[in-house]
């Protein structure tokens, strides 16, 4: 008995992202099913999913592709959880833009719209939960904050797959002064700084993350390179100006010249 009762503390602290119980037994192929699945030629080969267990109940995490529309209730999870070990091994920080989700595949980058008011945040999951019943996603504070949820607790929300770890749909990073990037001859010629957002193998996942990084106010591009889309905000005058807008509009991209 008291073994059973330490696989259940421990199971919590690993993937905590609730202290309530998932009421819903998720099996492989049910209900929980997009809202919209577009036809993909991605090979889901490189990523192995392992099914897990929490509270008794079994999770089945399984691949998505990239366009992918999911509907349901996100909450925020902060605080008691920063600093501690995320289901991918991370170390959860509350104001990096991060989020927790059953069955997604740890690594999984996506956009979520708060229905309540259209505002929109893009993280990447690294966490597994909410198990709490009905809902399924829990955003970092940081997440949560941007798009309102931090003050309501929980709102209804709209998720768009824009990326997957076992493709090569993007490449986004984040790359310290000492190891920034330095383009080929294609990205050179003009001398200036930019801001590398992502990579993709198709043209679609470029411009959709084009598209959602124009809000900046500065212009965002796509550059075929070594068969490549790349996605770029820029230009700038310097290393130190592209930084400052890179921290204060929190973008993961890495700078290049």
């Amino acid at each position: 008995m008291k073994y059973k009762y330490l696989l259940i503390i421990i199971g919590l602290l690993f993937f905590g992202c609730s202290n309530k119980e998932e009421n819903i037994y998720i099996q492989p192929n049910n209900s929980y099913q997009p809202t919209t699945t577009p036809t993909s030629n991605i090979t889901h080969k490189k990523v192995k999913l392992k099914p897990y267990k929490v509270l008794g109940r079994w999770y089945y995490p399984r691949y998505v592709n990239v366009g992918e529309v999911f509907r349901g209730i996100s909450s925020w999870y902060g605080p008691d959880f920063h600093g501690k070990l995320t289901a991918n091994g991370e170390i959860y920080n509350m104001y990096a833009y991060t989020a927790a989700n059953k069955i997604m595949p740890l690594g999984t980058i996506v956009k979520v719209t708060n229905l309540n008011n259209n505002k929109s945040v893009i993280v990447r999951i690294n966490d597994r939960g909410p198990f709490v019943k009905e809902r399924i996603l829990d955003l970092s504070y940081a997440a949560g904050k941007k798009i309102g949820i931090d003050k309501t607790g929980t709102a209804p929300v709209k998720i768009v797959v824009l990326s997957t770890p076992y493709s090569s749909n993007t490449q986004i990073t984040q790359k310290t002064k000492k190891n920034k990037l330095i383009q080929n001859k294609k990205t050179q010629k003009n001398g200036k700084i930019k801001i590398q957002i992502g990579a993709f193998s198709n043209l679609n996942g470029a411009k959709i993350i084009k598209d959602d990084f124009s809000v900046f106010g500065k212009k965002t591009f796509i550059k075929k390179i070594d068969g490549k889309y790349k996605v770029f905000i820029g230009d700038f005058n310097s290393y130190e100006e592209a930084k400052n807008f890179k921290t204060i509009n929190n973008i993961k991209g890495f700078i290049v010249k």
